[in-house]
């Protein structure tokens, strides 16, 4: 007998998934530190070797390639519906201080570090490309792309093209997709 790649709904649900919607797959290789502060929309893939821990909130039609990070920390993690997000990023919501002033790493106890705790927020559309790093406090407006090795550390206007180390915006990003998910979703 083969082992199905995914979980099942059931399995999903004993999990302890805070909710889980309708056509979820979650990969089985899927690292998911905790299930009860986190919420599956529907049409959710999420592939292998994927990492989820802390608060995280994730829309309708979404796909989190394989070996992404997502790290909540304190603060929370929102990913809106109709976002793809490829192989290799990192999403930390929850950053120690590197500039000297504290100790860190999780080893330190807390009075004796300072970390930055501020959510993460993707809007409708968004993509994201490749080994892309997104950083606390940031809110990627809706229909924003970013290229390959993007490190996002400020937030992004809408229907923007974003690439590079810090991200910039070199273009406009078409609308027409919001056409077909008006057709897919019945003007919902």
């Amino acid at each position: 007998m083969k082992l199905n790649p995914y979980y099942t709904n059931s399995e999903l649900r004993a999990l302890g998934f805070k909710s889980v919607g309708r056509n979820v797959l979650v990969s089985r290789t899927c690292r998911i530190y905790t299930p009860e502060q986190i919420s599956l929309g529907s049409h959710v893939l999420i592939d292998d070797f994927t990492i989820l821990n802390g608060e995280i909130t994730i829309g309708d039609h979404v796909h989190i390639s394989s070996n992404d990070e997502l790290y909540a920390g304190e603060a929370s993690i929102t990913i809106g519906d109709f976002c793809g997000i490829s192989s290799r990023c990192s999403f930390y919501a929850t950053s120690d201080d590197f500039s000297g002033a504290s100790l860190n790493n999780p080893t330190v106890p807390r009075a004796f570090r300072f970390e930055k705790n501020l959510p993460i927020v993707l809007e409708k559309h968004v993509l994201i490309g490749t080994g892309c790093s997104i950083m606390p406090g940031v809110t990627l407006g809706e229909g924003c792309s970013f290229g390959s090795m993007t490190l996002i550390n400020k937030s992004t206007e809408p229907w923007g093209i974003y690439v590079g180390s810090p991200a910039r915006r070199i273009k406009e990003r078409e609308k027409g997709l919001l056409e077909f998910e008006k057709k897919m979703t019945g003007g919902k």
